[in-house]
């Protein structure tokens, strides 16, 4: 009888180690240690976000849409607001890591992810950058924020283009940097001649096309140069959400005809280009500067391609603060 019971209970021990041997062995086997692993780079930048005073939320825009944010904890009345419009290449967490810090010892920081990046989507067929527009301001408006300047970068400066022609009450000041806003139809068609698969290159799938992208954009130093491909791959692989519906931004961007009739923009706007851009040339920073007149004011920074940002990001948060302060 002892033997007995004593036979019951290791077989009870041995079933209950082989089903949780069982259950370790499903988790580890169906779980995506790449897609974990790759994400961990966004964990840590999103903490620094929060060290530097911002939270994530995001905000209903209809039952159709919704916009992330990362927006400042505590909004002093004495310090002036300042949205950031993010370009191709990444979210918005990455886009601004260099510059996140700086601005928001200066302003109440607003960083929404535009449509199809990060946490922000739409079950909408609307591609524009208009309808991109009208969602950041609906998201503005619902966090209580009804005065700001914004700052757009690339795609971005499209964006923020469109916020300030759409509602000029609430715009104070803009700034656009490397995006080629007025360009017409024969530079377009020029550009999308020089750099056929530009379209490809800004929503990569590949290490070449990753590598690519970042040399076109950044001047000063290569972001990649001694990570492997299969590294490169890793990462793509796990941040490539909403393909299909990024490169359809894209085609609509460059499909549409140029507007003839853009509107000169009522406020004050600073426009920052670097002299080494390689996707939107520097004749393109004179052309918006022509357009806009003089309320406008142009910087170029010398020895800076596209991604300004990266290349000279203590330049740029210094004009900004220096134009929007008015100091």
């Amino acid at each position: 009888m002892a033997y007995q019971k004593l036979w019951t209970v290791i077989s009870l021990y041995l079933s209950a180690i082989s089903t949780i041997f069982h259950h370790l062995k499903s988790i580890l086997f169906k779980t995506n240690w790449d897609l974990i692993i790759f994400r961990i780079p966004d964990t840590l930048v999103s903490l620094y976000y929060r060290l530097r005073g911002l939270s994530p939320c995001t905000v209903d825009i209809n039952d159709q849409t919704t916009v992330h944010f990362w927006t400042t904890n505590h909004r002093r009345f004495d310090k002036p607001s300042l949205v950031l419009i993010h370009g191709y290449g990444g979210n918005s967490l990455w886009q601004f890591v260099r510059q996140v810090s700086p601005l928001s010892r200066k302003f109440n920081v607003y960083v929404p992810d535009l449509l199809f990046f990060g946490k922000s989507y739409t079950s909408r067929s609307d591609r524009s950058e208009s309808f991109q527009a009208k969602c950041v301001m609906e998201g503005l408006k619902k966090l209580g924020v009804d005065r700001f300047s914004v700052y757009g970068i690339s795609y971005g400066g499209f964006v923020a283009y469109c916020m300030a022609e759409m509602c000029p009450e609430m715009v104070e000041k803009v700034v656009i940097v490397s995006s080629g806003v007025v360009w017409n139809d024969q530079q377009k068609e020029e550009l999308l001649r020089e750099n056929s698969d530009a379209l490809e290159i800004l929503v990569a799938k590949n290490p070449h096309d990753l590598r690519l992208l970042v040399s076109r954009s950044i001047y000063k130093f290569d972001v990649f140069k001694w990570v492997p491909d299969f590294v490169l791959q890793k990462l793509i692989d796990a941040n490539n959400e909403n393909r299909k519906e990024k490169l359809e931004l894209l085609q609509h961007l460059v499909a549409k005809k140029a507007d003839a009739g853009l509107a000169i923009l009522s406020q004050e706007t600073l426009i920052i280009w670097g002299d080494q851009d390689n996707v939107f040339p520097l004749y393109m920073a004179y052309d918006l500067q022509r357009h806009l007149g003089a309320k406008s004011k142009l910087e170029i920074i010398k020895d800076t391609g596209h991604a300004a940002h990266f290349d000279s990001p203590d330049t740029i948060n210094g004009l900004i603060e220096s134009f929007v302060l008015g100091v």
